[in-house]
């Protein structure tokens, strides 16, 4: 569990999501997911917006699915779907402060949809090998949770710290870059990029999700994207949209934007979420 200082009296977020199909590709295979939700209701965020957190805990999420035909598309609808059924069960957590229960939580929601994935990939034959990844933040109080399978990513910019990936690529070629064997130019082209090693559903049996937890301030910003976005930036261009980014800007359209512009072989998918301290204008 990463933590900074961590404050009780923040209060606000405010969030912006994008999905661009891109420039190759002739459906939208990535998902993304805003909701609100509190012990009585669940509530659907709009791509652009800011709340308090006072009596409530959000969710936000990026799928990006894989299979056959129109699969894909399906196999991240369905990722996203069941965190809507799921998660909110567990707001009485948040309420009464047990932060033990969330990783079980997690675990329990990646494999829910990882167990539908496989019925459905063996139940009909346009769904079979029907797959996707998953990176979720879960927005307390005081601290996001997060889940995480696949090589979609989530990056965390402290106001004061420095910007870091959170989450661990489940590939090969992850693997090596985060143990110093390649750099990310050289994970970028390499051939064997996109060969997963941990995905939902994708005929995999077992599946070990990266879950763990991080403490923010006021200021603080993180970025929840498929791997489609990070084909067209770099890591230091992200940081830089991220810091320079003024209050009220649509960050993910500017990622979104750009990750096209730059390359949109891929859909390429941004949810770009900022702590706002208590006293922000609504």
């Amino acid at each position: 569990m990463s933590s900074s200082a961590s404050s009780p009296l923040i209060s606000r977020l405010n969030w912006s999501c994008l999905s661009d199909i891109g420039k190759v590709r002739s459906n939208n295979e990535d998902s993304f997911l805003g909701i609100a939700f509190d012990g009585h209701e669940v509530r659907y965020l709009g791509k652009i917006g800011e709340s308090s957190m006072a009596s409530t805990d959000f969710v936000f999420a990026v799928s990006d699915g894989m299979g056959g035909e129109k699969s894909g598309e399906f196999a991240s609808r369905i990722a996203v779907e069941k965190i809507t059924r799921l998660l909110p069960t567990g707001f009485r957590l948040s309420a009464q402060g047990m932060t033990s229960g969330f990783a079980d939580l997690i675990g329990e929601l990646f494999s829910a949809i990882h167990r539908d994935m496989i019925k459905m990939g063996q139940a009909y034959e346009e769904c079979a090998g029907m797959g996707a990844t998953l990176s979720l933040c879960w927005f307390t109080p005081e601290w996001m949770y997060f889940g995480h399978l696949g090589d979609s990513r989530i990056y965390y910019l402290p106001r004061n710290g420095k910007f870091t990936q959170v989450t661990h690529d489940h590939s090969q070629v992850g693997w090596m870059r985060r143990n110093g064997q390649i750099n990310e130019r050289e994970a970028r082209f390499h051939p064997r990029r996109n060969a997963l090693q941990q995905a939902l559903g994708a005929g995999h049996q077992f599946i070990d999700p990266h879950i763990g937890a991080v403490g923010y301030q006021a200021g603080d910003r993180f970025l929840i994207c498929s791997d489609g976005l990070i084909d067209g930036i770099w890591d230091h261009r992200l940081e830089e949209i991220l810091h320079t980014a003024t209050p009220g800007q649509n960050i993910a359209k500017t990622l979104v934007d750009e990750g096209v512009a730059e390359s949109g072989r891929d859909n390429t998918t941004a949810v770009v979420i900022e702590v706002l301290p208590p006293n922000a204008a609504a």
